[in-house]
């Protein structure tokens, strides 16, 4: 069984930088995921507010943070983790290949979709029902399709379908846009069009999605409209099982609660990136890994 001074979970970008900064510092560090490095962050179609870059797509952006941490740190993709165990001063980390020790651990497990929880949405799911523009995008290039969500993901992705050539819709709930101001503009610019006040009832089609009934909150009135897809985009929810598992502190939302210095409830282990919850942009995520992983460095020296 091999022992690592630090063993990161998750790989997305705030995984990626925690291992970056583990290895620089000199630790024997392996970073750990079930799929492929990067997570959601494959999936950002194109960013514009990222330091140093005007505009660069999110599988881009992993593939430059990978290739550096794998200069300093071991990475072992599609490798889950099943179970966190304390052993005294160490932690042994159970996973699907084998186990491993560890002196400290980071927490970069992440979010995943949150779902619309709607009938049909399972059943067509992969049929025309979608959380990735960027995966499943190209596959609706000249057909209708729907964007559900009112955020800066929804109007991204929204973009990015149009820009491919979908005869994309977004649907909002609400009567204004949660997306920030330059891509409300962007959405005009491109000129496309937003239906308000209105939440996805049911999904439904045959073996493929062909429509969508639609009800609008403020009258009430149900419309059904004929589409080849729905992409979703309301948000995230935390993938924070280890943490109930281990007992560490969560909120209420299921977030991991740490102090400014990246710390859990528990000695050695700390949380970096969306799992933490409050703002989930890459840059606050790597700036959460570079500080776990800082003070996971810090406090293995006072032992």
């Amino acid at each position: 069984m091999e022992k690592y001074d630090l063993i990161i979970i998750g790989s997305g970008p705030g995984g990626l930088t925690a291992g970056i900064y583990g290895g620089r510092q000199g630790s024997k560090t392996l970073m750990l995921d079930k799929g492929p490095a990067g997570g959601q962050g494959l999936e950002v179609p194109m960013m514009e507010n990222y330091p140093g870059y005007e505009i660069i797509a999110g599988v881009s952006l992993i593939a430059q943070k990978k290739k550096q941490a794998l200069k300093l740190a071991e990475l072992h993709e599609m490798e889950k983790v099943t179970s966190i165990e304390p052993l005294g001063r160490i932690y042994k980390i159970s996973t699907t290949k084998q186990e491993y020790h560890a002196n400290s651990i980071i927490l970069s497990t992440g979010s995943r979709h949150r779902p619309l929880d709607v009938p049909g949405e399972k059943e067509f799911l992969g049929q025309g029902v979608s959380y990735c523009a960027t995966c499943d995008g190209p596959l609706f290039a000249g057909k209708d399709v729907l964007m559900i969500g009112g955020g800066n993901s929804a109007a991204q992705e929204a973009l990015f379908l149009k820009n491919i050539g979908c005869n994309v819709t977004i649907v909002h709930r609400r009567d204004q846009l949660r997306a920030d101001k330059y891509l409300k503009e962007k959405l005009e610019e491109h000129e496309i069009p937003i239906i308000w006040d209105s939440e996805v009832e049911e999904i439904k089609g045959n073996i493929f999605v062909e429509s969508v009934v639609l009800n609008n909150k403020k009258t009430s009135q149900k419309t059904e409209v004929s589409v080849s897809g729905v992409f979703i985009a309301i948000g995230d929810e935390p993938i924070n099982q280890l943490a109930k598992d281990l007992g560490l502190d969560i909120d209420h939302n299921g977030y991991i609660i740490t102090d400014k210095f990246q710390r859990t409830n528990l000695e050695r282990v700390y949380a970096a990136g969306d799992i933490t919850g409050g703002v989930n942009q890459w840059i606050v995520a790597c700036s959460e890994g570079a500080i776990a992983a800082t003070a996971a460095f810090e406090d293995l020296q006072k032992m």
